[in-house]
């Protein structure tokens, strides 16, 4: 039987601004953004070391980690009074169920221990009879807790570092202000999320931000970031995807869709899954609440409008009398079909339900239909899965071990051309690629190069490659070799020039990996302008080849931006020569003699060398960037252009004007020199 289990993140927006706040404030500021899931990968890492630990796709029965059969021999060398407990393994002894009869619900229950989440479960209902409302309208049905713990019993302590990791709801509130994000729509700006605080506050999503305001006068108000929010959620359907179930949905901007047909049994029963789900989510910070169910439509209904508890379990064929007392939003429908179902007094499903189909579609249309018919199971809803990028590599294990130079490049040789077409059967090119040989030791030897461009040429990369034959050490051999993509790039087809006798660009990208390969990647860049007057600035290093031309920022009919046909400035003005090697750091002369307050130098010492000038130009006057630093707001440097009598030039500079003690203390620095 098919199940579905709908994870409902209501929070998402507010939680991940948490997340990365703490994540910027324990992290260096050079992290990457979407670091903040880093953890959360790593906490699920963790918890899969518990679960199966059969890779995908290699067509092995589950086993569990305890049944390795090394512990086992380990364990069964020792005498008998010095083996482990089995309460110590992890193991109980119980009685086998019947395989054939689903488990109730009261067994389920007796099975979660203390100090887990509570657990929903729908009651067994009649065929006829449906759920009893405990309140009116759109009411849940009634339910009942797993577990109702006594008052003297003490809640499981929490481990120091998780306890550090995810402070108490009460702790957040007092030490942060509400938050609320806001997104701009049309000349209206609303209120996008918001967080228990401000809600408890009376602040909804899709309020004004003006009328929020009057609510609290100590409100965070931040701009709303959904691409940024999708693309997270996406990243977490991924990480699902790749450890709990294989068929991972992202339904709306806070809710996932898995598909545990099948999968359930591998992570001990439905129950114990969403418990460690919604567990693994709150250590992170991020509020969950999960309902299992038989449709989608219904798990995502159950979880928006009837989860009480985190966790909320519907038994199998039960779906149809748990949507009954829910509200008609909970269908996913159009808002305008709402409102008039609204009027004509239909609030809840179950009497949507019990009319017929044909009036419905006539009024309403077929998008009611349909997903009234998808929640109750009559009508298939198909899941969009999302699938996790599967590594490319190839590998070849010898016979004898290879300890050749001539061995290893002709096994690249072979490789690397199946490489090639398994990156152009996934419409990839390479920019990173590692060769591992494994040897007898079990010490691998890393070959790693990268790409300026991506690409997937077997010549160009078997040439890269066998460069680096000489930094492999084989000692008594190697057993295995394994080329792996470690980044790739989408390549799609290259245009070309129209005509025939249109001389071709050179293509530098083999040159550039070449050097790269000899000198290494870290020493190979390109100079970029940066627009700023001062010169230490205005150089900035990025990729070896240009980047691709950008369009620039769409400009709205009828902006006076429209107006300007001029091409924008160039940041290196042509007109102010600059020296062809900048120094790092400007370093200062010594014994320097001139005359204030706008003369060039006649003589200076640098490095323990006097020299002399015979000619000079100058003074270029240069201010500090004051929006940059305070420190900078009366900062004056006269630059000049000076040649020696040998014939080198020289570009130095005096801090300060000369007249203004302000400006600086008329100490003088060469800051590069000219070819």
């Amino acid at each position: 039987m098919k199940r579905v289990a709908a994870l409902y993140l209501p929070d998402w927006p507010i939680e991940r601004l948490r997340q990365a706040e703490r994540t910027a404030q324990s992290s260096p500021p050079e992290a990457t953004p979407g670091a903040q899931l880093d953890a959360l990968r790593t906490a699920a890492a963790a918890e899969q070391e518990q679960a199966c630990s059969v890779p995908r796709g290699g067509g092995w029965r589950p086993g569990a980690r305890w049944a390795r059969e090394e512990r086992a021999r380990q364990i069964a060398e020792l005498p008998a009074h010095q083996r482990p407990s089995p309460r110590e393994l992890g193991r109980r002894e119980e009685a086998a169920g019947n395989p054939f009869r689903p488990m109730q619900s009261d067994e389920v229950r007796s099975q979660v221990p203390a100090g887990e989440p509570p657990i929903q479960f729908l009651p067994q209902l009649a065929g006829g009879g449906g759920p009893s409302r405990s309140d009116g309208g759109g009411a849940a049905p009634q339910a009942r807790n797993v577990r109702q713990p006594s008052p003297a019993a003490a809640p499981r302590p929490l481990h120091p570092a998780l306890r550090a990791r995810s402070p108490s709801p009460s702790k957040l509130g007092e030490e942060l202000a509400p938050l609320l994000t806001s997104i701009r729509t049309g000349n209206r700006v609303l209120v996008a999320a918001a967080c228990p605080a401000a809600r408890a506050l009376g602040v909804r999503p899709g309020m004004a931000v003006t009328e929020a305001r009057a609510y609290g006068s100590g409100l965070d108000i931040r701009p709303a970031d959904p691409a940024g929010d999708l693309a997270a959620l996406h990243r977490l359907a991924l990480m699902a995807a790749r450890r709990w179930a294989p068929s991972v949905a992202v339904e709306d901007a806070d809710t996932l869709l898995i598909d545990l047909t099948g999968v359930a049994h591998l992570h001990g029963g439905e129950a114990r899954m969403a418990r460690r789900i919604v567990r693994l989510l709150a250590r992170r910070g991020y509020t969950a609440r999960i309902a299992i169910t038989d449709t989608p439509g219904a798990a995502w209904a159950l979880a928006h409008f009837a989860a009480r508890d985190a966790v909320l379990i519907c038994p199998p064929g039960q779906h149809t009398a748990a949507l009954a007392p829910l509200p008609i939003p909970a269908l996913r429908v159009d808002p305008a079909a709402v409102e008039l179902l609204r009027r004509l007094g239909v609030e809840q499903i179950g009497p949507l339900a019990a009319m017929p189909r044909a009036p419905l579609a006539r009024r309403f249309g077929g998008g009611l239909v349909t997903r009234l018919e998808q929640a109750l199971g009559t009508l298939p809803e198909p899941l969009d899965p999302v699938i996790p990028r599967e590594a490319i590599a190839v590998q070849r294990r010898f016979v004898e071990p290879v300890a050749t130079a001539e061995g290893i490049a002709h096994w690249i040789g072979a490789l690397v051309p199946e490489l090639c077409a398994a990156l152009e059967a996934a419409g990839l090119g390479a920019r990173a690629v590692e060769l591992v040989a494994e040897r007898v030791d079990g010490v691998p030897q890393r070959i790693r190069i990268g790409l300026a461009r991506a690409s997937r040429d077997c010549l160009h990369l078997i040439r890269l490659i066998a460069r680096r034959i000489e930094d492999v050490e084989p000692g008594y051999g190697i057993d295995a070799i394994t080329l792996h993509v470690r980044r790739a790039e989408p390549l799609a087809a290259q245009p070309f020039d129209e005509r025939l006798d249109e001389e071709a660009k050179p293509d530098l990208a083999p040159l550039a990996d070449t050097l790269a390969t000899r000198i290494g990647p870290r020493r190979l860049w390109r100079s970029r302008p940066v627009e700023s007057d001062v010169p230490e600035r205005s150089v900035g290093r990025d990729g070896v080849l240009d980047p691709p031309e950008r369009s620039g920022p769409k400009v709205r009919p009828g902006d006076v931006r429209q107006l300007l046909r001029a091409a924008p400035p160039d940041p290196w003005r042509p007109d102010w020569p600059r020296p062809a090697r900048l120094l790092a750091r400007p370093e200062r002369l010594d014994h320097v003699l001139a005359e204030l307050p706008d003369q060039p130098p006649r003589r200076f010492t640098w490095r323990g060398r006097t020299i002399r000038v015979v000619r000079a130009d100058g003074p270029e006057r240069i201010a500090g960037e004051w929006w940059r630093r305070a420190a900078e707001t009366h900062a004056v440097r006269d630059y000049f252009r000076v040649e020696d009598e040998g014939g080198h030039r020289y570009w130095l500079f005096r801090r300060g004007d000369g007249e203004r003690g302000v400006t600086g203390d008329l100490s003088w620095y060469l800051h590069g020199l000219f070819g």
